[in-house]
C-alpha cells in the first residue's frame, strides 16, 4: 500500500469517527448566598431550559467576603435547585466548597423516543 492512500483513509476514518461524537456544552448558573426568591425563580427556569436544550448545568454559589459564614444556605439554595431539576437533570456532582465557591453539576436526562 503506498503513503498517501494510506494518509487518504486515515483522514476518511477520523473524519467518521468526528462525525459520530457529540460535544458536551456546560452552562453556568452563579447564586449569592442571598439571593431573593424573584431572582432565584429567574435562574431555575434558565436551568431548566439549559436542561432541555441538553446542555450539562453547572451551578455554584459564590461568597464574597465575609459571606463564607453563611455556608449553610448556599447548600440549601443548591440542593434545593436540585430538587427543583429533578425532573429534567439528575445531579453529577453533590455541592462541594472550592475556595469562596459551592460547585454543584446536573446532567441532563437522556430523551425517549
Amino acid at each position: 500500500m503506498d503513503y498517501g492512500k494510506f494518509i487518504y483513509e486515515q483522514k476518511k476514518r477520523d473524519k467518521q469517527l468526528k462525525a459520530k461524537s457529540t460535544q458536551i456544552v456546560v452552562k453556568e448558573i452563579r447564586f449569592g448566598p442571598q439571593t431573593d426568591e424573584h431572582d432565584y425563580e429567574f435562574k431555575r427556569k434558565n436551568a431548566e431550559k439549559f436542561l432541555k436544550e441538553g446542555s450539562k448545568l453547572k451551578a455554584f454559589v459564590f461568597f464574597k467576603g465575609r459571606s463564607i459564614i453563611y455556608k449553610e444556605q448556599g447548600q440549601i439554595l443548591l440542593l434545593r435547585l436540585a430538587q427543583d431539576l429533578e425532573e429534567y437533570g439528575k445531579v453529577e456532582a453533590m455541592p462541594v466548597l472550592e475556595g469562596k465557591r459551592m460547585i454543584m453539576f446536573i446532567a441532563p436526562k437522556k430523551k425517549t423516543k
